[in-house]
C-alpha cells in the first residue's frame, strides 16, 4: 500500500468519498492509503495524536496550520508505533526546533510507512467535514496518483468506520504490569501497592497506567480477549476499561466482561471506548457523531460539581443516554455525569448504587490540558472506600 520513499516533491492528491478533491505534495511515505477523514483541533501534541491507538484507520487532518516544528522524541509516544492511517497538514516544518527532538516528523512518517499530504487548504477541508460529516478518504502520491474517477472508486471501496471492529487489532496480546510509584517516583515492588487495577487494553495510551502509577496504583494491563477469571486472578481493587478505536456496537466481549465486573460491584472506571462499553453494559445505545470530537480544547461540564473543564477528546461515537433524568438499569440507577458544552453530547456516566463511572474524554491528557486529572483521584477514592467497607464487613 505504501513505500518508504520520502516524498518531499512528489505530487499528492486527497480524495473524499463525496468527490471533493484536494491537491498538494506528499508528506511522509509515498503511496496510497485509505481511512476515515477526521480533524483534530489541537495546536500541540501531534506526537501523542499520531501514536494514540484510538486513531487506527483514521486519516487525521490537522487544523493547526504549522505542524512538525518540535520534531519527534522518544518520551512522548503513547504506544510503540504511529496508528493513524494518513496525515494531512497545511504547512510542514522544514527544520524541527526542540531540545528533545531526535528526528523530523516527515522522517518518522516515512519510516513507518504513513502516507500523508501537505500544502492543501486544511481550513477548507475541515469546514467541508463539519458540513458534510466525517467520511472515507484516500491519499494518493507518487505513482499511486491516477485519474480522479479511478481514485474515487478506490475510496468508495474502502470499509466505513461504522460497524468496524478494531480494538483487538491495537490491543496488547500479552499481559504486563506497570508498577506503582512511591513518594519519590521510584517503582514499588510488585504486590506491595495499596491498590491493584486490572486494566483491559482496548487501545490503551501509555500515559494512562502511568497516571495511575503516580497515585500509588499497580496496574496489570490485560489483553482485550481477557476473561473474567483473568481479571480476578490479579486480585484487583478496581477494574479499568481503556480507550480504543472502532464502533462500540461491535464490542460484544468487552460489554459482557464489564457486566461481569458490575455484577461483583468491583470499583470500575472507563475512558472513551470504555465509556461507550459502560453505556452498552447498562442498556443504553450508541451512535456515530457527524464529525466527532478531536483535540485538546473541548469544554465539558462535570454535573456533579458544576465545574467546567477544558478537555482532550478523540471520539467519533457517543452514548445515547437521557440528560434530564436518572435512568434505571440492571445494575441500579445511572445518570449522565459529564456533558459537552458545545453540543450536549454525553461525556460521562456514573452509577448511583454501585462503584462505577466513566468519561468519554481523556483525563490522562499527556499533551494537556490537565483539568480532568482529578478523575484518577476519584477512582482511587472509590477503591479506598471499597477497601474500607470490606474491612468493616
Amino acid at each position: 500500500m505504501t513505500t518508504s520513499t520520502r516524498g518531499a516533491k512528489a505530487p499528492a492528491v486527497l480524495v473524499l468519498e463525496d468527490g471533493r478533491i484536494f491537491r498538494g505534495r506528499a508528506y511522509g511515505a509515498v503511496g496510497e492509503t485509505f481511512g476515515e477523514a477526521v480533524f483534530s483541533t489541537g495546536m500541540t501534541g501531534y506526537q501523542e495524536t499520531l501514536t494514540d491507538p484510538s486513531y487506527h484507520r483514521q486519516v487525521v487532518v490537522m487544523t493547526a496550520p504549522h505542524v512538525g516544528n518540535t520534531g519527534m522524541n522518544e518520551e512522548d509516544r503513547e504506544s510503540h508505533q504511529i496508528w493513524v492511517a494518513g496525515y494531512v497538514v497545511r504547512d510542514p516544518a522544514r527544520v524541527p526546533s526542540n531540545w528533545r527532538s531526535t528526528r523530523t516528523l516527515d522522517d518518522e512518517l516515512a519510516d513507518q510507512g504513513v502516507v500523508g499530504i501537505s500544502g492543501i487548504d486544511t481550513r477548507a477541508l475541515t469546514r467541508h467535514l463539519r458540513e458534510r460529516g466525517a467520511m472515507r478518504v484516500g491519499i494518493f502520491s507518487g505513482e499511486a496518483v491516477a485519474s480522479d474517477d479511478a481514485m474515487l472508486a478506490k475510496v468508495r471501496e474502502a470499509a466505513p468506520m461504522k460497524g468496524a471492529s478494531l480494538y483487538e487489532e491495537v490491543a496488547t496480546t500479552e499481559a504486563y504490569v506497570v508498577p506503582a510509584q512511591g513518594p519519590g517516583g521510584e517503582a514499588l515492588p510488585i504486590g506491595s501497592a495499596k491498590f491493584t487495577v486490572a486494566a483491559i487494553d482496548l487501545g490503551i495510551k501509555g500515559m494512562t497506567p502511568y497516571r495511575m502509577a503516580e497515585r500509588g496504583i499497580e496496574v496489570h494491563v490485560l489483553p482485550a480477549t481477557a476473561t473474567l477469571d483473568d481479571i480476578y486472578a490479579v486480585n484487583p481493587t478496581g477494574v479499568f476499561f481503556s480507550n480504543g478505536p472502532g464502533d462500540p456496537e461491535t464490542a460484544e466481549h468487552p460489554v459482557e466482561l464489564m457486566r461481569g465486573v458490575l455484577e461483583r460491584s468491583t470499583p470500575l472506571f472507563g475512558i472513551c471506548f470504555g465509556n461507550q462499553i459502560l453505556g452498552r453494559a447498562l442498556g443504553f445505545g450508541t451512535y456515530k457523531l457527524k464529525y466527532g470530537h478531536r483535540g485538546i480544547n473541548q469544554p465539558v461540564q462535570d454535573r456533579t460539581t458544576g465545574k467546567v473543564e477544558v478537555t482532550a477528546h478523540n471520539h467519533g461515537f457517543a452514548v445515547d443516554a437521557p440528560l434530564d433524568k436518572v435512568s434505571d438499569t440492571p445494575y441500579g440507577r445511572a445518570e449522565v455525569s459529564h456533558v459537552c458544552l458545545n453540543d450536549d453530547v454525553v461525556e460521562g456516566l456514573r452509577l448511583l448504587d454501585r462503584p462505577a463511572f466513566s468519561v468519554q474524554y481523556h483525563p490522562e491528557a499527556a499533551a494537556g490540558p490537565h483539568d480532568a486529572a482529578y478523575l484518577f483521584d476519584r477512582f482511587a477514592a472509590l477503591m479506598n472506600n471499597s477497601l474500607m467497607e470490606g474491612q468493616r464487613a
